[in-house]
């Protein structure tokens, strides 16, 4: 790689150029290395497995665990210390937010898919990377049909989490769940699982609704500055992820189905007005649970209660924009061997 392009791509993508001109090059073993844009890099093996697979970072700038993470990822790639044997689309996100260290620039990049960059008149930076976004991942499933298509979208949460890390399971319109997926995010020490009820405008699930692939939001920790992410915590991803690159054919060891711990959305909290408050404290943990009857949140003359026994808050946030989801209620479920295929 030394001396080429492809040593400043990062670099290119921290500094953020609006479009970086396309260009390709070849790696040592044959593989097409395509910039196709500012963060979209797709390793075209000669002779590639069975898999195609998107792995994103970055959809929010603040988040530089999964970024160090695919960085390293990405350096071992192209000086050929790991071999790319799958096709692979390396996307960091949110380039110009990382560059700023802030979660967004004027949106939240999350909730602008599945064609939600284009509804109403509203415009932004994020609303035209979603856009692109949604047509480079089309552009890269849609170049051959028959392979097993896969996307994990690598996140961190603002908050801690009792869960370390968790996976949300985009709904599946009724499709059973993967047990091979499953037994994936188990070896890679994501043990915690979240299984959505409804369609969402999330980077997964428009990846799972429109080609069938599937795909994940993995939080993998707390936002952490860059440099100050313990690599170690997430040396099981980088393993499951290497693996998976590199050795057409690798399989996960099998799933231990009962050491899952898996949730079930309850209910959405969404956010009306600027009145809108939690009735907890704003540093609480993701996966707190409270009592049946205990006041969640209050918006004007609406209230939110828990409902049951051992319901917990995900992803709360007061900050949202109006009309956005505020925090999910989650409660406790178990999957059986019926709903796994």
């Amino acid at each position: 790689m030394s001396g080429s392009r492809l040593e400043h791509f990062l670099e290119l993508s921290r500094q953020y150029p609006w479009h970086l001109a396309p260009f390709t090059e070849r790696l040592a073993d044959g593989t097409r290395a395509e910039v196709w844009d500012t963060g979209v890099l797709c390793l075209e093996p000669a002779s590639p497995g069975t898999r195609d697979i998107v792995i994103s970072c970055g959809i929010h700038g603040n988040e530089t665990a999964p970024i160090e993470l695919c960085q390293r990822l990405l350096q071992q790639l192209v000086t050929g210390h790991l071999k790319c044997r799958q096709r692979l689309l390396l996307i960091f996100g949110n380039p110009a937010a990382m560059n700023a260290g802030v979660r967004e620039l004027e949106e939240n990049l999350n909730r602008l898919f599945s064609g939600a960059h284009a509804r109403g008149e509203k415009t932004s930076r994020e609303r035209q990377r979603a856009a692109a976004l949604e047509g480079y991942v089309t552009r890269f499933f849609e170049a051959r049909s028959g392979s097993e298509r896969l996307h994990y979208d690598l996140h961190t949460a603002i908050r801690p989490s009792l869960h370390e890390k968790f996976a949300v399971y985009p709904f599946t319109h009724g499709a059973p769940y993967s047990r091979n997926q499953l037994a994936f995010l188990q070896a890679a020490g994501v043990n915690t699982i979240l299984l959505s009820q409804a369609p969402t405008t999330t980077f997964s699930y428009f990846s799972a609704h429109a080609f069938g692939a599937h795909a994940f939001t993995l939080e993998l920790g707390k936002v952490m500055p860059f440099g100050q992410n313990d690599a170690r915590r997430l040396a099981d991803m980088a393993h499951c992820l290497s693996a998976l690159l590199s050795t057409p054919g690798w399989q996960p060891p099998a799933l231990k189905l009962a050491e899952l711990e898996v949730f079930d959305v309850s209910q959405e909290i969404i956010k009306h007005s600027a009145d809108f408050r939690f009735s907890f404290n704003n540093d609480v943990s993701n996966f707190t649970s409270f009592e049946p009857g205990a006041l969640l949140a209050s918006d004007g003359e609406h209230r939110w209660y828990a409902r049951t026994s051992g319901e917990a808050v995900v992803f709360p946030n007061a900050g949202v924009a109006l009309g956005q989801r505020a925090a999910l209620m989650v409660s406790p479920v178990r999957l059986g061997e019926g709903q796994l295929v």
